[in-house]
């Protein structure tokens, strides 16, 4: 394998072999045209030499050998069409709208969200062997996720919002929630179906140059040497190239390179300043990166989508587009959806939607409480009936023991009923339903307001909306 200088590399020369950063890393494959944007990427990121398994040979004499597919392959790729998949899971999904309850609804929204997992564990399943990536197919796939978005938003924001244990690659969960939140932003944002798709594409494929790094680059529960976050900080290249290769649209590209560029100039590759980022890339900055602070990884805990929020407004060192950063705190609101919260009442609820005209105020459904009709009671906070704050992830989990020990209770207690018991049967069976709301209430009165009382909630940035400033962008 001959060693070369980047000095050495011409624009529009091409090799008969793989061009690589090392032994472990591909850069270019063979046949590939050298541009400048590469040359100057890797003069960026102080690159000195790179490894050939070939010689040069210059004007692109070397033709590329197309990649053939074997034919069970493609049928493969064939039922991989949305057509085929998500379509379906989608148009079952409008039945919970008109003729379910509002957790059947929910149930819906989330058989969606979790075929659209599979589809983008699919695209990288299928990139990874094939090296291809059906451009129609992606697009139709997110222009419908934009349609299903606007649709259900607070179901699948609520859904985003409080990711499950999976053992699914990280990647591709960080792709999914990076997309509903960057997509539900650019609705805040009125932007247009077509900018929307390509911002969805690029979304999906902000990661993908993670392929050519090691597993254990990203995986690891280990600190990382500066070594080792250099080569990660190398994956927006290694997707510009690969997003650049297979065609994708000048705007896509842009996005999946400078998605970690910072509107004050310290970003990646490039260092770009604010008015030279691509407005692609800094809806996907602001997504990603509350995406990422709010998720577990494993070399770090999980932190709340609240303190996620906090810290993002905040922009201490002004690394957000403002105008995207309002976008993104008038979509999930101060406390976001799917945030479980203690009321000023001494009451219980989860955060189910924004409040447009103050965020600081958003629509809580309650634990226990239902309308007359059955479904549960939802009310709008104000000043006067407010949050005063977000549950801890343990108190979290009490509740909805109880709550869902309750539901099976009454569950239990119709099926009794529907099969025409007798009425002290029924009575009786009954009688733990009653015991369940009592020890909810009890919950909600007791456990909860003594740790509001305790002095590390007086603390925590969980405590009050009083000491969040939004008035920036109000």
């Amino acid at each position: 394998m001959e060693t070369l200088s980047i000095d050495s590399l011409k624009p529009n020369s091409s090799f008969t072999g793989d061009l690589l950063l090392d032994s472990s890393f591909l850069l270019l494959p063979k046949g590939a045209d050298v541009n400048e944007s590469l040359i100057k990427a890797l003069k960026t990121w102080n690159v000195e030499h790179i490894l050939c398994d070939g010689n040069l040979s210059i004007g692109g004499e070397i033709e590329e050998t197309p990649i053939e597919l074997e034919p069970s392959s493609v049928i493969q790729h064939t039922e991989e069409k949305i057509s085929v998949n998500i379509k379906k899971v989608i148009e079952n999904s409008k039945q919970s709208i008109f003729d379910s309850s509002e957790k059947a609804r929910l149930n819906s929204v989330h058989e969606v969200y979790e075929e659209y997992m599979n589809y983008i564990e699919r695209v990288f399943t299928h990139y990874s062997t094939h090296k291809v990536i059906d451009q129609a197919d992606l697009s139709d796939a997110v222009q419908q996720l934009c349609v299903f978005i606007k649709e259900n938003r607070r179901y699948i924001l609520r859904l985003a919002q409080n990711p499950k244990e999976s053992d699914r690659n990280f990647i591709v969960v960080h792709a999914m929630r990076t997309t509903v939140f960057a997509i539900a932003i650019a609705q805040q944002l009125k932007m247009p179906l077509s900018k929307m798709i390509d911002l969805g594409v690029t979304c999906i494929l902000h990661e993908i140059g993670m392929l050519r790094l090691p597993p254990q680059l990203y995986n690891t529960s280990k600190k990382l040497t500066s070594g080792q976050r250099a080569q990660i900080s190398r994956h927006t290249v290694f997707g510009y190239t690969i997003i650049k290769d297979l065609n994708f649209p000048i705007p896509v590209q842009l996005g999946v390179l400078e998605h970690h560029e910072k509107e004050n100039g310290m970003g990646y590759p490039r260092r770009l300043p604010g008015e030279k980022i691509e407005p692609i890339a800094k809806i996907i900055s602001v997504a990603c990166s509350y995406e990422a602070i709010s998720s577990p990884r494993t070399y770090k805990d999980e932190r709340t989508t609240f303190d996620a929020l906090l810290e993002m407004i905040q922009n201490r060192e002004r690394a957000y587009d403002d105008v995207v950063l309002k976008a993104l705190l008038y979509t999930v609101s101060l406390y976001p959806i799917g945030t479980y919260v203690y009321l000023s009442n001494r009451k219980i609820g989860v955060v189910i939607d924004s409040n447009q005209k103050n965020p600081k105020c958003p629509i809580v459904q309650m634990i226990t409480e239902k309308e007359a009709d059955g479904s549960p009671k939802t009310i709008q906070t104000s000043p006067e009936l407010s949050i005063l704050r977000i549950l801890s992830k343990q108190e979290k989990e009490d509740i909805l023991k109880v709550v869902e020990s309750k539901e099976s209770a009454m569950d239990q207690a119709k099926k009794i009923a529907q099969n025409n018991e007798v009425a002290v049967n029924t009575a009786s069976a009954q009688k733990p339903v009653i015991q369940k709301a009592q020890s909810i209430a009890s919950l909600e009165k007791v456990s909860v307001s003594a740790a509001a009382s305790s002095p590390s909630a007086g603390q925590s940035s969980e405590n009050s909306t009083e000491e969040v400033d939004i008035s920036m962008f109000e």
